[in-house]
């Protein structure tokens, strides 16, 4: 019973450090389109300093951090590194704790 009843716990432990991480992400960019050196402002949920300390873009095999500017709950501002090659990217945020997860979103933009 002691047992059964420590996995229970357990697993509740798990599951709510899932659902933690489950509620960041990133819904819409704007603009969808941008240059190096443009700023571009992303919106979603629970994207604040508290809950993400890095982001990136990546294509699949590059991953590039990129600087915020601005971070609150709801949006984030960052600005298009110079190095950044033409293309589709996605963006990718490192998330705060113990152990901080990298997380892609299915929000993308692109370079030109």
């Amino acid at each position: 019973m002691r047992f059964a009843l420590r996995i229970i716990c357990y697993a509740a432990l798990v599951l709510s450090g899932l659902y933690l991480h489950a509620q960041t992400r990133i819904t819409s960019v704007d603009p969808a389109s941008a240059k190096p050196g443009d700023l571009v402002t992303a919106t979603g949920d629970a994207i604040d300093p508290a809950n993400v300390d890095a982001l990136y873009l990546t294509n699949g095999k590059d991953d590039i951090e990129v600087p915020m500017c601005e971070q609150t709950e709801k949006s984030l501002k960052f600005k298009i590194p110079a190095d950044v090659k033409p293309g589709r990217w996605a963006l990718m945020v490192r998330t705060r704790g113990a152990e901080p997860k990298l997380l892609e979103q299915p929000t993308k933009v692109t370079v030109e």
